[in-house]
């Protein structure tokens, strides 16, 4: 688990299907992170074992209320869909409608990336955003990722669209200056 001043970063449980459900069927929240919005509280079930339940992958909860607000997580080169060196990672997220506009996600991110880059000694982290995801771009911006390119016009399955989406990149010596820096 990961902690900050306002979150717990903990792996997903069995029980937390129907908190998941709740927030991942606005149809605000998936498709613009590249999923569907969530059918049935079953479907999130199987989303918790057969996705969620994958290693550095983390449900974002309040420490406040102990709600779910999101989720976030680490995915290895081996399974990225971004072509990622093997001692890199990609980062994923998203964040309930409810929970929009805190800077939860913002602060969910520094965490992981501390993580990532201190514990388990990844060189660069890797982050995406659909075009017209604003929201996202701004998380990574802020959290010091930079530009890297644009893929257009790429198949995504999950949806059955056609979408562009833009890549960013932090390294691990630029995370070092950002973090000397505050």
């Amino acid at each position: 688990m990961l902690f900050t001043e306002r979150l717990i970063l903990r792996p997903w449980h069995g029980d937390d299907a129907d908190a998941l459900y709740e927030l991942a069927r606005d149809e605000r929240v998936g498709p613009a992170a590249g999923w569907p919005p969530h059918q049935s509280v079953e479907e999130s079930a199987n989303v918790i074992r057969s996705v969620f339940s994958a290693p550095e992958t983390y449900a974002v909860v309040s420490r406040e209320t102990d709600c779910i607000v999101g989720c976030i997580g680490l995915i290895g080169a081996d399974v990225s869909n971004i072509p990622v060196a093997s001692d890199e990672a990609e980062v994923g997220y998203w964040l309930g409608v409810p929970y929009w506009g805190r800077g939860l996600m913002s602060e969910a991110l520094r965490e992981l990336m501390r993580h990532a880059f201190e514990t388990l000694g990844y060189a660069a982290l890797w982050c995406g955003w659909f075009d017209g995801n604003v929201r996202s771009e701004r998380v990574q911006k802020r959290c010091g990722f930079r530009f890297v390119r644009t893929a257009y016009d790429q198949p995504w399955p999950l949806t059955d669209a056609i979408l562009t989406e833009h890549f960013s990149r932090i390294t691990r010596e630029e995370w070092s200056k950002l973090c000397s820096e505050r």
